[in-house]
């Protein structure tokens, strides 16, 4: 047994959404920007995310030979991690109905790559 709390499960979970909540709800107390200035601080915020990934990447497989091996796939999946979290506070950012906006969207791309809608999500269309 491990101190840490169990982490929310998949895109339904209603831990999930409370944590996005949350985190937009501290983020937009705490913000030094406001109005567009801000929205688009947040909308960057996860380009600098998707840079963690590819330094975190690099490192893992040794890609800069000064610096040799520097991160382990460990550290990749979190930075990947960190992206969706900071893209799911943009959203957040965008509309309240950040759970309903996701689910629709996770539908259609479903629907559009594999034929089928995601297990729990609308159909397509729906909502």
């Amino acid at each position: 047994m491990t101190d840490q709390p169990t982490a929310p499960a998949g895109s339904d979970s209603p831990e999930l959404w409370s944590c996005v909540d949350a985190l937009w709800t501290w983020l937009d107390g705490n913000r030094p920007h406001g109005g567009r200035e801000g929205l688009l601080l947040r909308m960057l915020k996860l380009s600098e995310e998707v840079g963690e990934v590819a330094e975190a990447v690099i490192g893992a497989t040794g890609q800069n030979p000064r610096k040799g091996v520097t991160h382990t796939w460990e550290d990749v999946q979190g930075e990947l991690c960190d992206v969706v979290i900071t893209a799911l506070v943009a959203l957040r950012t965008l509309t309240p109905d950040t759970r309903q906006v996701f689910a629709r969207h996770l539908a259609r791309v479903t629907e559009r790559s594999l034929g089928t809608t995601a297990p729990g999500s609308a159909t397509p269309g729906s909502v």
